[in-house]
């Protein structure tokens, strides 16, 4: 933090984020060292978002839990984002998750009863053991247990893992691209009918629960990221530490890497970016910031996904339809500069 402390210019920090590896693994002491640090080198906005992302069962764990989260919460977490992933053993055995079903609906329970109002979990679909019953069943118990934010993943295979390596020798099943897009559309219908906003690919919200600190990356703001492979962001540059511990406790806060973004590839990741949310790309702030002759080229090439109903213009904004959220990475794509 100290090394780093100039990276925003002074900008005040309207969210903190302790997420990436598993921060519940803390003691609550070295989180509140770590808050106290942040206080100290940065201006923390009153109401800042602090989010700290948590597994079922590094918050299940024994009588002491309910103090546990008490304890966050006094020492300034307000925002819970939970792996869940499901509530059925037979998914979380398949995905070699450490927590059980119970601890799952327990664990969110204890949250709520804490206080925790502002709580995100991970949902995760299309897995070959996730019949569309079960998935339902798994988006109907969210919802009814008042969760107000969900993210919902399609399952990914990352190659030379071991989860990889058992489905190439037909030891698991593989995955299935259509039964992802299903459940994903009926997930969006769902969702939909429920009251929650589609305002990402991959997230919902109750109306006032978006993630500030997610859609501060969606909206190309600044951010500064701390620890090993921690990315940061200043609009123009994009930087990130070395990934390796101990070279990283030798040189806290050195910079591995940094690519200077041209104003095509800024271009390009404004596309990327806007396309993922409900409000889409804003063809007028894309005139304003790149030139109008760039935003008349952007919106004769989504012409062709205008008339095949994958994005429709609403104003000036270009936002995806609902067929055309199953293929937002590949039209985004396409419409690179």
């Amino acid at each position: 933090m100290e090394v780093r402390r100039d990276y925003l210019g002074g900008e005040t920090v309207e969210t903190v984020y302790f997420g990436g590896g598993t921060p519940s693994l803390l003691e609550t002491e070295e989180l509140q060292v770590l808050l106290h640090s942040l206080r100290a080198f940065f201006t923390i906005a009153p109401g800042a978002e602090i989010t700290l992302e948590a597994n079922p069962d590094d918050i299940d764990i024994d009588i002491t839990a309910a103090s546990r989260l008490r304890a966050w919460r006094e020492a300034g977490i307000n925002r819970l984002s939970i792996g869940v992933q499901s509530f059925f053993e037979e998914d979380l055995r398949w995905m070699n998750r450490a927590h059980d079903a119970r601890q799952a609906i327990a664990c969110i329970r204890m949250a709520q009863e804490e206080g925790f109002d502002n709580m995100s979990i991970d949902l995760i679909y299309g897995g070959p053991t996730l019949p569309d019953s079960h998935w339902r069943e798994n988006v109907e118990r969210a919802i009814g247990m008042g969760i107000p934010h969900l993210s919902c993943y399609a399952l990914t295979v990352e190659p030379k893992t071991a989860l990889d390596t058992m489905i190439r020798r037909h030891q698991k099943a593989d995955i299935r691209p259509e039964d992802q897009a299903r459940q994903f559309l009926l997930l969006m219908d769902w969702a939909a009918t429920a009251g929650y906003e589609h305002y990402e690919i991959s997230n919902f919200s109750l109306p006032g629960h978006r993630s500030r600190h997610n859609s501060a990356y969606w909206q190309g703001k600044n951010y500064l990221g701390l620890g090993p492979s921690a990315h940061s962001y200043n609009g123009v540059s994009r930087e990130w530490n070395v990934a390796n511990n101990a070279r990283y406790i030798e040189a806290p806060g050195l910079v591995v890497e940094k690519e200077v973004l041209t104003p095509v590839q800024q271009l390009n990741e404004y596309i990327m970016i806007s396309m993922r949310t409900m409000e889409g790309i804003d063809l007028g702030v894309l005139a304003e910031r790149f030139g109008a002759g760039q935003a008349s080229v952007l919106r004769e090439r989504a012409e062709k996904y205008v008339r095949a109903g994958k994005l429709k213009l609403a104003g000036e904004r270009l936002q995806l339809t609902k067929e055309g959220k199953l293929l937002a990475d590949g039209i985004a794509a396409d419409l690179f500069f």
